[in-house]
This record gives C-alpha cells, sequence and structure tokens, in this order.
C-alpha cells in the first residue's frame, strides 16, 4: 500500500510554503499509510557547513554535543539538525561513535530529513513541517506489511549526502542486491527492502552517474514492483517498474512538479486546475533539476 508524495518548485516565490503544501499531501494519503511517515527537505545550507539531522530518545538534551562543537542545533521534537563546518566532518562523526543512543538520520548541505512512527498528520506536526521552506520536498506514508512498525523502518531512506529514496512497492532481490553493495561500502541500518534501492542509487551516483543515469540503471538490477520518488540536492527524479501496477499521478505547471501516490494528494496545489496531469509511464525516467 503506501502512499508517496513529492514537490519540486520551480517558482521560488512558493519556497516559504512548500513545508505547508507538503505536509497537506501526506496528510490525505493517511489512509494508505497510518503507520509511520517521514519526508525530506531541502532548503538553504550554510557555506562550508554540512547539515547533520539526528535522532535520540525522547527528550534527548543535544545542548552539550551542540556546545562542543560550538554549534547552535535546531529542535525538532526528539530530532535535531546540527551545521557542522565541513573540515570538522570525520570528528564529528567520531564524536558521535561515543553516543550510540544518536543515530545520523542523514546529512547532506541541504536536506534535512525527518521520519517516526503514527499518522502522518501527527508526524508532520511533531517535527514542524508545515513551518518549513525550501526547494524540493518528498514524503512517506507506510503501512507496514514486511517489517515491523519502528522509527528505523520509516521512510525515507537515505544512504549518501543530500540523497534520499521513498517507495511503494516490493522488490524481490534485494538481499542479493544488498550482499553485492556492502561490498561497495554502502552500509546499511535495516533489512528493508526499499533502503536497498537507496543504497543502490547512492552508489551510483558516488561513481558519477547523474540522477536520471542512476534511475535508468536500476530498471535492469533491482526486481519487483515499485515506484520511487528520488531526492538529490539538486535535483527530484521519478521511476516506476516495467509493469507499474502501482498508481502514481503526475501534475506540473510553470511553478512546480508534483507526485503523488494519488490524484487526491494533489488537489489542493496552486494552480492544480491548469495543471498538466499525466501518469508516469512505465520503466521511464522523470527529472527535474537546479541548478546549484
Amino acid at each position: 500500500m503506501c502512499g508517496v508524495v513529492g514537490l519540486f518548485l520551480k517558482n521560488r516565490v512558493l519556497e516559504p510554503e512548500l513545508g505547508v503544501l507538503t505536509a497537506g499531501m501526506l496528510t490525505v494519503l493517511t489512509d494508505r499509510g497510518p503507520d509511520s511517515a517521514g519526508f525530506a527537505l531541502y532548503s538553504a545550507g550554510l557555506p562550508g557547513h554540512l547539515k547533520f539531522t539526528l535522532r535520540g530518545p525522547k527528550h534527548y538534551d543535544f545542548s552539550a554535543l551542540a556546545a562542543a562543537f560550538g554549534v547552535a542545533c535546531r529542535l525538532h521534537d526528539d530530532h535535531a539538525v546540527f551545521p557542522v563546518p565541513e573540515n570538522q566532518e570525520a570528528d564529528f562523526r567520531a564524536a558521535l561513535a561515543n553516543h550510540p543512543e544518536i543515530t545520523i538520520v542523514a546529512s547532506g548541505a541541504r536536506m534535512e530529513l525527518f521520519k517516526g512512527t503514527g499518522l502522518p498528520e501527527d508526524v508532520s506536526r511533531r517535527f514542524g513541517l508545515q513551518t518549513m521552506s525550501g526547494s524540493h520536498a518528498i514524503g512517506h506514508t507506510r503501512m507496514a506489511t514486511e517489517s515491523a512498525v519502528t522509527t528505523q523502518g520509516a521512510h525515507p531512506f537515505s544512504t549518501g549526502p543530500d540523497q534520499c529514496l521513498v517507495h511503494n512497492g516490493s522488490l524481490s532481490n534485494h538481499n542479493d542486491v544488498r550482499r553485492t553493495l556492502i561490498r561497495e561500502h554502502i552500509s546499511f541500518e535495516t533489512q528493508n527492502d526499499s533502503e536497498v534501492a537507496a543504497g543502490y542509487l547512492s552508489w551510483k551516483l558516488r561513481s558519477g552517474a547523474k540522477l536520471d543515469e542512476a534511475l535508468t540503471s536500476a530498471l535492469g538490477v533491482l526486481d519487483g514492483f515499485y515506484t520511487f520518488v528520488v531526492g538529490t540536492e539538486s535535483g527530484f527524479g521519478v521511476l516506476r517498474d516495467p509493469v507499474a501496477c502501482k498508481p502514481a499521478v503526475m501534475a506540473e505547471t510553470d511553478d512546480y512538479v508534483a507526485f503523488g501516490s494519488e490524484y487526491r494528494a494533489l488537489v489542493d496545489l496552486p494552480g492544480i486546475s491548469n495543471a498538466h496531469l499525466f501518469e508516469p509511464e512505465p520503466a521511464k525516467v522523470y527529472f527535474w533539476e537546479h541548478s546549484v
């Protein structure tokens, strides 16, 4: 089941509304995924810094860690965003190794990633999605079918800097692909098949492929039923498997490109009545990108 959404803004005037619009799209798809939800949002970064999104136990005090690195972290419920100077990345990761209670959810120049168990509306509210701005975002509502309902198992999955993926479907060969990727030094936090898809794309991107090239390559490697929506620092991509049995609809205007598992996720977007609506074709890569 699961619900997938994505919103890529062409018009920067709309950037302050990105969080509100994304939250609305997620909430509409609650019945497709009431178990957990998550989203990744790309906003302005601080030159010379990386953003680390961390997760800790409920009411965890991140202030001591922030003070040690001389930064001001931003709290979002049990997540926190740390702007870390690029030249201190290795030291920061080493420091986190001494705090096994803290999980690195994601890192990158622009991406912030939040996820948790519960209804999509509640998850969005806990993290303050409605107040966030940025250039593009992807989100997911999960109905667990093959693994437990946990924050770790919620989407999006991030396996590389500024890279994440949400997925509706099921991969049949994820164990084989995972073993191959581990040999290529891609690490995984879960046994979830969707994380394997994210890892495969990270590996291809790390090897120099563009996002559209990585998605095209995935068609010959990943078996199963899937609709992927993928985010990078500058881009937004969509891919359905060759059978394309999972629902998907897209809308494009002069101001944005939007994706939803169902049209009802798009109905409240500005200008939707005049949008070009279409169903993404099977085994065809759709890709948009901002200049960075």
